[in-house]
């Protein structure tokens, strides 16, 4: 073995021994495996030539091009989607720099006339809806329509933000640069040369002939609702006032019905190559009650002695009478837009009239008969009997005092009863199963404490004692209480078996809420995050707040509503709402 092999292999042994490799580095050994006459094989270097059999360390060579290359090389840069948080600029802001905003993407919109520019600019405009800085590092959404403020950026003008919605603070968590203070973005922009627009959405073929049939259906239901109530009118009219009058009267529903025909070619024809035509010949609906109104007159002029016209003026040709039968006539298509308009609100308001989950279930009931359910099952469970568990739900925001009322009330009336909650440490293996399969509708604050659909249905099955038996020999039954949030009272809304009696708890002002919120925290009742402030903490609470207002305002589970502003009074009025559960 020659010395410049035994070297090779050495160092190639000592980067092994040390875990070292590198692709720019390579050991190479010519070796040559030769079978001699004997039964001996052999194994040896090839020594012919030094320059090719001796074993050579090399070392890897880079172009200095390629290494430019590497240098060149950009992350690639991401297309704009609506909804995307961005960092825009705002030039009158003050600064000369511009004032830092940051908004959502509300539309993407090319630019007109489309330029070639190779660098992508001056292709894509911007509509951002500006995000309200609510400290922090903290950007939310305008509540208020009113507040809201929108701005046009080009796509090159914007950058993208790491943005990340905190639930508890309902708002949108965005790293700041340190120093300045201003939103970091993730990208320095957008990509301008390959971006080609939005993504096209697909088309279901099958929706748009849907709604061209329902489209005609409605098109012709209203000229032949038009028709009819002309008809009608004109009997009336006849009956009334006389033929003559029916007969102008009739003159101008046909105006009306006319009118409603060519309104519908500009209809037919919107976002078609046809629009244009189909939008000026539309216009000659406007001369169809003219049209009326000149052949009332023609038939004045040509009446002679007998023209009933004696007044100058406006009415020189056609008297009030005629002009008025004639224009009543004429908008007597209105009358049947006015009550199919109508018929769907005096629906929803008498199901809106309809308290609490007896409402709901109605609602629910309406919209499973326009799916085409049969809903005669459905219909017997909304009736009241005995097979139903009465529930009292009492919710409200956070620091209402709900549960201070809850509990004096089942102290003072023992018909009223907590749910049976499921124990973690004595079934565990019942808890974590329905845990994770979500049937659980809610967890104390503890994690040890589980409320299920069971739970609520047994504390209430079980009977008073038989003195308190009804007129009719019935036994009475509890009525199991439930201490609800928000979330939880939506999930009671869908167990079936249950007829909801809804309390609403609440405050009349904002501020009393954030009083008491500030005070169960200074107690130490409520423990701020570590990973927020006070301030920051509250803020989201108050939010929160706002939020199950809303719901309560809006969901019509609720038959009564508490201000708790007084202990006593609140509790007379818990009293009052509880005696209704056994009715």
């Amino acid at each position: 073995m020659t010395l410049s092999l035994r070297i090779s292999i050495l160092i190639a042994s000592l980067k092994i021994a040390n875990g070292f490799t590198s692709p720019h580095f390579s050991l190479t050994s010519d070796l040559q495996i030769t079978k001699p006459s004997h039964h001996h094989a052999s194994l040896h270097p090839s020594v012919s030539t030094p320059s090719s059999t001796l074993s050579t360390l090399h070392m890897a060579y880079s172009p200095p091009e390629d290494a430019e290359k590497v240098k060149a090389t950009k992350p690639k840069l991401p297309s704009p989607k609506v909804g995307d948080v961005v960092r825009y600029y705002d030039v009158d802001g003050g600064k000369t720099d511009g004032q830092t905003l940051v908004g959502k993407i509300s539309l993407i919109q090319p630019i007109r006339p489309p330029t070639n520019n190779p660098e992508g600019t001056n292709k894509w405009l911007i509509e951002i809806t500006e995000m309200e800085d609510v400290g922090d590092g903290y950007y939310a959404e305008y509540p208020s329509r009113k507040r809201r403020r929108s701005a046009l950026r080009k796509l090159e003008e914007i950058a993208p933000l790491p943005a990340s919605f905190v639930r508890t603070e309902d708002a949108y968590k965005i790293p700041m640069e340190r120093g300045t203070n201003r939103p970091m973005p993730s990208h320095s922009g957008y990509d301008l040369i390959g971006y080609e627009g939005p993504a096209a959405v697909p088309i279901n073929q099958d929706v748009v002939a849907a709604d061209g049939e329902n489209y005609d259906k409605i098109k012709y239901s209203l000229i032949r609702n038009a028709a009819i109530a002309g008809t009608v009118g004109t009997i009336f009219a006849d009956l009334f006032k006389g033929t003559e009058d029916a007969a102008i009267y009739f003159a101008g529903a046909l105006a009306g019905v006319a009118y409603l025909f060519f309104l519908g070619i500009k209809t037919d024809t919107v976002g078609s190559a046809e629009a244009k035509l189909g939008s000026n010949v539309s216009n000659l609906r406007f001369i169809f009650p003219v049209f009326v109104l000149v052949a009332v007159a023609l038939k004045n002029v040509s009446s002679g002695d007998a023209n009933p016209v004696d007044v100058p003026g406006i009415f020189s040709t056609v008297t009030p009478e005629q002009f008025g039968a004639a224009m009543i006539g004429f908008l007597t298509y209105r009358l049947p837009l006015f009550v199919s308009q109508l018929a769907p609100v005096i629906s929803k308001s008498a199901t809106d009239m309809l308290p609490g989950s007896a409402g709901m279930a109605l609602q629910m009931a309406n919209d499973a008969k326009k799916r085409g359910v049969d809903v005669a099952a459905l219909e017997r469970e909304l009736l009241p009997g005995d097979d139903l568990v009465t529930v009292l739900l009492v919710s409200g925001p956070e620091a209402t005092g709900k549960t201070t009322l809850i509990n004096k009330l089942m102290e003072e009336d023992p018909r009223f009863v907590k749910p049976i909650m499921l124990d973690r440490m004595v079934d565990g293996v019942k808890f974590e199963r329905l845990e994770q399969r979500g049937e659980l509708l809610d967890v104390d604050a503890s994690g040890r404490y589980g409320l299920q659909k069971e739970g609520v249905l047994e504390a209430a099955a079980k009977a008073l004692p038989s003195s308190d038996d009804d007129n009719e020999g019935n036994a009475k039954r509890n009525v199991v209480v439930v201490d609800a949030d928000v979330a939880l009272a939506k999930k009671l809304v869908n167990v079936s078996g249950a007829r909801l009696v809804g309390v609403w708890i609440g405050l009349d002002s904002l501020e009393k809420f954030e009083s008491r919120l500030k005070a169960k925290i200074d107690s130490g009742a409520v423990a701020v995050p570590a990973d927020e402030t006070e301030a920051s903490f509250l803020r989201a609470k108050v939010r929160q707040v706002v939020k199950d207002i809303e719901f309560g305002v809006v969901s019509g589970l609720f038959e009564f509503t508490i201000l708790n502003e007084d202990i006593d009074e609140s509790l007379r009025q818990l009293k009052e709402a509880a005696a209704y559960c056994f009715k």
